[in-house]
């Protein structure tokens, strides 16, 4: 399966205890897990806003989650557009700004370099995970993701597999709407596959932890 490219303080405190004339032992403070970060991505339709929230997963994908957070903080993903919704698939975006169009579509919005591909690391391409598209090329991938919509298994290991990095823990609510919202066929997209009309851009993607 090709995934198209028109198409990611612990501290220990050591306290030390003393006795006035005697010896002291140390105590270390149990180590606070460090939490994962957390995307929250603000999406409209033009009318409504909505927002949910990925949690990346920096453990088992470090250059996906880094390359990921990239484009959030310089604000790369404002305005552009999920391009790409498979129903039952996935819903795919991060490559080209609104408005998009049914009869070509413009060029993709000037990307970093490309990332080495991160597979076989514990994470699936289950449903609401996300994960990097790409070309056929296995290191290839650079701003666009997609969210699963169901339980894609197999693209963890499809022509090299496609890197997962995250998952939404917040507002699938908002995938499964985006789901059911008006969506036409183009002229380039693959058969059953549609662009959702209004588009349905990026407002905002935001590091809130």
């Amino acid at each position: 399966m090709k995934m198209h490219h028109w198409t990611g303080l612990c501290l220990i405190t050591l306290l030390a205890a003393c006795g006035g004339g005697g010896g002291g032992d140390d105590d270390d403070e149990p180590i606070a897990p460090t939490p994962d970060p957390q995307v929250t991505v603000t999406v409209t339709d033009g009318t409504t806003q909505r927002s949910f929230v990925i949690t990346l997963s920096p453990t088992q994908a470090p250059v996906t989650v880094a390359n990921f957070l990239g484009y959030v903080r310089s604000g790369w993903y404002n305005g552009i557009a999920f391009h790409r919704h498979a129903p039952g698939f996935v819903l795919q975006g991060g490559g080209y700004l609104a408005p998009l169009g049914t009869t070509a579509l413009p060029a993709a919005k000037a990307a970093s370099a490309p990332i080495a591909l991160e597979v076989g690391k514990g994470l699936s391409n289950t449903r609401y995970t996300v994960a990097m598209a790409r070309t056929n090329v296995l290191d290839s991938a650079t701003s666009e993701f997609y969210v699963n919509l169901a339980n894609n298994t197999f693209l963890d290991t499809s022509g090299g597999g496609y890197a997962v990095f995250g998952q939404v823990t917040s507002g699938t609510d908002v995938i499964d709407a985006f789901q059911t919202a008006p969506c036409v066929a183009t002229l380039w997209l693959a058969a059953g596959e549609c662009l959702p009309t209004p588009n349905l851009v990026i407002v905002s993607a935001v590091q809130t932890r």
